[in-house]
C-alpha cells in the first residue's frame, strides 16, 4: 500500500526519476522543482516510507538515492523499474533531466543558503 500511495503523485514520480542520475541532496531535489523545502520534504518522506529512496546525512545535509539490490525489497524494486521504464521518455521527466544537468553544476552550500534566505540551514 504505501508503494501505491508513494507513486500516486507525479512529483514523486518526478523525484524517482532524478535519482536516477545519482545522489542528490535535498536542497538539489527542491531547487529542481522549485517547491518550499517543507513539501519536498514530505514528498521524500512517503518515498522513504515506502522504500523507495534511501537518505543519508551528511553535516546538515539530507543526501537522497535509490536502493540498491540488496537494500530493498522486491516489490519497491519492481515498482521503481516499472516506473522507469513507462515515465522515462514523458515531457516533465525529460526538462527535469536538463534542469537537473544545470543544477549539479550549481554549488550545493549556495543552494542550501538561498533557500534558507541566507541564513544557515
Amino acid at each position: 500500500m504505501a508503494i501505491t500511495k508513494a507513486l500516486s503523485d507525479p512529483n514523486r514520480v518526478r523525484v524517482l526519476m532524478a535519482l536516477r542520475q545519482g545522489e542528490l541532496c535535498a536542497c538539489q531535489i527542491t531547487e529542481l522543482f522549485g517547491r518550499s523545502a517543507s513539501t519536498m520534504s514530505k514528498h521524500l518522506s512517503i518515498l522513504n516510507q515506502a522504500g523507495l529512496v534511501r537518505s543519508r546525512k551528511e553535516g546538515r545535509w539530507i543526501y537522497y538515492r535509490l536502493p540498491t539490490l540488496a537494500e530493498v525489497a522486491n516489490a519497491a524494486r519492481w515498482a521503481i523499474d516499472w516506473t522507469v521504464k513507462f515515465v522515462k521518455k514523458e515531457k516533465p521527466v525529460l526538462k527535469d533531466e536538463k534542469l537537473l544537468k544545470k543544477i549539479l553544476k550549481m554549488d550545493a552550500s549556495e543552494l542550501c543558503r538561498r533557500q534558507c534566505g541566507g541564513k544557515k540551514c
